[in-house]
Parts: C-alpha cells; sequence; structure tokens
C-alpha cells in the first residue's frame, strides 16, 4: 500500500502526541504533516478532527471537503453523540471516534483510507522506503544498505536514492567513489522551498544511476527537534523516487525514529555473534514498543558462514522472528570494493554480487522465491550463553 500523509486540527497537545501515535503505529505508514513546515500547499491523504471542545470543527470539515474531494476525515469527539454523528457526516467526515479511539478501529479505518488511495484512478504512485539499522556498529549496514540501493537503481523502472541519515560520520559517499558539495542539511535547511527540481540539485548521480543524498557533515545536526523537517524532505522523495533506502546507523536517535515510523520496510542488520543476537533482541522490543512498525521489520543476517558462532535457527528461536535473508562472509571481497570505492555488486560476478542481485528483485517482486538455506550445526556457545546476558 501506498505511504500516506496525515495532518491533525487541534488546539490539544496532548490529542496531538496521542493522534500522531497512533497513525504512526499502525501497519500502514503514515507520515504526520507539521503544519508550520507545510510549504507546497499539498493536500494530505488524511485529517484529523478534534471535536471534542471546538465549536468551529463542523465548518473545518465542511472547508476540507469542500477543498478536496479525495481527503478521508477523521472526526474524533467525546461521546458518541447520535446527532453529532449525523452532523459530522453530513460535514464530510468518514470516520467517527469517540475519545479515545480503539487502537484496532482507528488502524482499520487507516487501512481503508489507503485501499481507496491506491485503487484511484490518476493517483500518482509513491516510493517505497526502505530503512537499514544496524543493531550495533560494525556489522555491515553501509554495506547492505549500499549495494541493495545499487542494484534497485539498476532494476527498477523509476529513480532510485539513499540517504545517508549517519551524522558526522556518513560513510555512502565513500563506499561510492563519490563526493556530494550538498548534505541532508541543506533540504532540512531550505524546506520552505524544496521541490523535485531543487532536490535534483542537491543529490549527486552515481554511474550505477543511483542517487545520493549525502549524510550531514555535523555531529549535532539533525537535532532532536528536526524530525518534522526529517519526515517532510522523506515525504518528498517518495513523490520523486520508486525507491528511498535509508543507512540510519547503529544509533536509535530522533532521526532514526522519525524513518522507522514511515517506513515501508525496516531491514536490522546483525552478525551470528552474541552481542548483535543480545541487541537485536531488545531493538525488536523497542520497535515492538511504537506499535505496529514490528510487522515491517525484516531481519537480515550478515557475514553468514559455517561454522556458525551461533546457528540460525537458534537466532530465530531467541529473537522470535524469521530470518529473511542471509549475506555470506567474504572479508577480502568487501574490503577491496571498499577501499576502490566500487560496490560489490559492479565488481564481478562474486557470490555476494548475486545475492544481492536476489535480494533486490525480492523487493522489487515479494513474491518472489526465497534463498534455500543451508543446514546449520550446532552453537559452541548455545541458547544459554545468549539467555545469560539478557
Amino acid at each position: 500500500m501506498p505511504q500516506l500523509t496525515g495532518r491533525i486540527v487541534s488546539d490539544d497537545d496532548d490529542f496531538k502526541k496521542e493522534t500522531a501515535r497512533l497513525l504512526r503505529g499502525g501497519s500502514q505508514p503514515v507520515s504526520v504533516i507539521d503544519d508550520r513546515l507545510a510549504r507546497d500547499g499539498a493536500s494530505p491523504d488524511l485529517v484529523v478532527v478534534d471535536m471534542r471542545a471546538s465549536s468551529a470543527a463542523i465548518d473545518k470539515m465542511e472547508r476540507m471537503r469542500a477543498a478536496d474531494a479525495a481527503v478521508a476525515i477523521f472526526a474524533v469527539a467525546a461521546e458518541p453523540n447520535p446527532d453529532l454523528i449525523v452532523r459530522a457526516m453530513r460535514a464530510g467526515a468518514n470516520e467517527f471516534f469517540t475519545w479515545p479511539p480503539s487502537e484496532q478501529a482507528f488502524h482499520e479505518a487507516i487501512n481503508r483510507t489507503a485501499s481507496r488511495r491506491e485503487s484511484s484512478p490518476g493517483v500518482k504512485r509513491q516510493g517505497t522506503s526502505i530503512v537499514f539499522f544496524g543493531v550495533k556498529g560494525g556489522c555491515g549496514t553501509s554495506t547492505l544498505a549500499v549495494n541493495c540501493g545499487v542494484e534497485l537503481a539498476r532494476q527498477a523502472k523509476r529513480p532510485t536514492v539513499i540517504v545517508d541519515l549517519k551524522s558526522g560520520l556518513g560513510e555512502v559517499g565513500l563506499f561510492l567513489g563519490v563526493r556530494s558539495r550538498y548534505t541532508l542539511l541543506d533540504a532540512i535547511d531550505n524546506l520552505h522551498r524544496l521541490d523535485g527540481e531543487f532536490l535534483r540539485e542537491l543529490v549527486v548521480k552515481h554511474k550505477s544511476g543511483l542517487d545520493i543524498l549525502a549524510g550531514s557533515d555535523q555531529f549535532d545536526r539533525p537535532a532532536a527537534g528536526e524530525t518534522g523537517p526529517i519526515e517532510e524532505v522523506f515525504r518528498l522523495l517518495t513523490r520523486e523516487y520508486e525507491h528511498i533506502i535509508v543507512d540510519a546507523g547503529c544509533q536509535l536517535n530522533a532521526s532514526a525514529m522519525a524513518t522507522l515510523y514511515t517506513a515501508d520496510t525496516i531491514c536490522l542488520v546483525l552478525n551470528p555473534d552474541v552481542p548483535c543476537v543480545r541487541n537485536a533482541q531488545r531493538l525488536l522490543e523497542r520497535i515492538g514498543q511504537m506499535g505496529a512498525c514490528a510487522d515491517r521489520v525484516r531481519i537480515l543476517l550478515n557475514r553468514a558462514a559455517a561454522p556458525y558462532p551461533i546457528p540460525p535457527a537458534q537466532i530465530e528461536s531467541t529473537l522470535g522472528h524469521r530470518i529473511d535473508h542471509r549475506f555470506a562472509s567474504d572479508y577480502r571481497t568487501v574490503s577491496t570494493a571498499l577501499n576502490s570505492g566500487v560496490p560489490l555488486t559492479m565488481t564481478g560476478n562474486t557470490e555476494l554480487a548475486a545475492q544481492f542481485d536476489l535480494f533486490t528483485r525480492r523487493i522489487i517482486d515479494p513474491a518472489a522465491e526465497a534463498p534455500a538455506e543451508p543446514a546449520s550445526g550446532k552453537s559452541p556457545f548455545g541458547l544459554g550463553r545468549i539467555a545469560s546476558l539478557w
């Protein structure tokens, strides 16, 4: 389903905070628009209107419906008053909830909105965002993100972009052997005039066809208070690109959280060792607290080669989550590609290149057959070693 954009109409900050959590916590990604950042006049896909203490709420919904016949309007009242329900529906509301709404009912309404939007004629298909997040530093997150981006750029019908979200220490440009004059900060600082044309000036194009939005060269930016602008940048990216790849690093900061909420797929990268498995379980618990974002998580096991320090079957049992894909361990090939600035997928017919080809084909076509996994042996540590660290 397409990613949706949502707006909250209320003077109550607590209402806005809880509603934003509901919008972001479902299986359908919703990017919440900050009215202070709106700069292109684009109408959101859905609007949540607080009717609890606002006498002007009905008039607002009527104006919204007159301005955009396609927008989904969610009316939220203090009680299920029949007269108020009728008035809200006549004003153009698609859904009616009492506060606080049932999470299941609210998310079902969002899914209905997404289904209607997807089937509407003339609606431009939005891009798919894939966030690569490492459970710790050094587990190969940037390697997987970069090579996935290059392969998608070669296979996809529309352009693909990779965004380096790591502040100060971003390595995407280094991995691809390119330098950029501009970074993600230039997009954030010029949000008032950011459009497709201006965005194309900020990215640098790799010879594979992949566009690169380089990471911040400042360690303290993007800051915690800039999650709204980050969401707005990604909202524009989904309109301009078929696939948006994000190298989110391994720090679960405000910037990473903003991208995880709106990601179509969250690729959690780990190695088959005790520290990675321990961190992966803790991160899965944290992501689970964010809502149904956990349904969009894919486990990627990097440097997976027998004899495994911890076999994949034991990792899956410990995490309670299936491993979606395994990438072989080939330090020499990866190191050579990194030092030369030429991605693995362009260095020749290697096993890793074939694995990236298969992985990206499954992104483009989720129905593609998953690769057969080799049998795994017994772990020298066992589950007891992992459990003792929790």
